[in-house]
């Protein structure tokens, strides 16, 4: 049975590079740049989208807080994607909370300029309804999973994705390291930390991962492959 990351994984398309010279004449003045420190919170839960936000540098996690103060990551979002303005197109409010997992550089579009230029700007519209189009897909699908397997198999999946989140751009052979800490990943596959260091555990003495401190490094991606294949 064949495994495709593709499945559960952001594609990172540039939403500005390639637009119509008009189109992009018109945002060019209005872009905002933005740096925020590592634990920064980008946006909270039930508040409404000021715009959207390019990450141009570090990353930033998407998460939300049940009643008993738990946390759930819902995604990581890495250099080149996009956020906080799919509440912005429903006239609702961010279901999520936004926080700074690096320092970051963020490239904004206020919401009134990105409004307008939807109404002028039809392949900037388009590009955001493909955009929906394929992160719904992935929720679906990451929700199917995370929902079905037990927690091996999320673990493994987990991994998978985050090695695609931090996988370097600019040296792409080398191995790549992941860097959360143990609760952000417990957080990130929904269990608890106790339950991931055993499974983290059991995934090195098998030798599929090197593992130092918080940092992770996938050695054996096939395996984890193996792990995660369902469907």
């Amino acid at each position: 049975m064949t495994f495709h990351i593709d499945k559960f994984h952001f594609k990172v398309d540039s939403l500005l590079d390639g637009l119509p010279p008009k189109e992009l004449d018109f945002l060019r003045p209005h872009l905002v740049r933005k740096e925020e420190k590592k634990g920064k919170v980008i946006f909270r839960a039930g508040t409404t989208s000021k715009g959207l936000y390019i990450l141009k540098k570090g990353k930033v996690k998407i998460y939300q807080i049940n009643k008993d103060g738990k946390e759930q990551i819902v995604h990581i979002y890495r250099k080149g994607e996009m956020m906080g303005y799919r509440p912005l197109l429903c006239n609702e409010p961010h279901p999520v909370h936004a926080m700074a997992l690096e320092d970051v550089v963020i490239t904004f579009i206020p919401a009134g300029v990105l409004l307008e230029s939807l109404n002028k700007a039809p392949a900037l519209s388009r590009r955001l309804l493909v955009n929906l189009s394929h992160e719904f897909n992935v929720w679906v699908n990451k929700i199917s999973f995370f929902s079905q397997q037990p927690v091996r198999e999320k673990v493994a999946l987990s991994l998978l994705i985050l090695n695609e989140t931090y996988k370097s751009t600019s040296k792409p052979r080398l191995h790549t390291v992941i860097d959360l800490s143990r609760e952000d990943l417990a957080n990130y596959v929904g269990t608890t930390v106790e339950t991931l260091v055993r499974m983290l555990r059991f995934f090195k003495d098998k030798k599929i991962i090197h593992a130092q401190g918080r940092k992770i490094t996938v050695l054996k991606t096939k395996e984890l492959e193996n792990i995660a294949a369902f469907y």
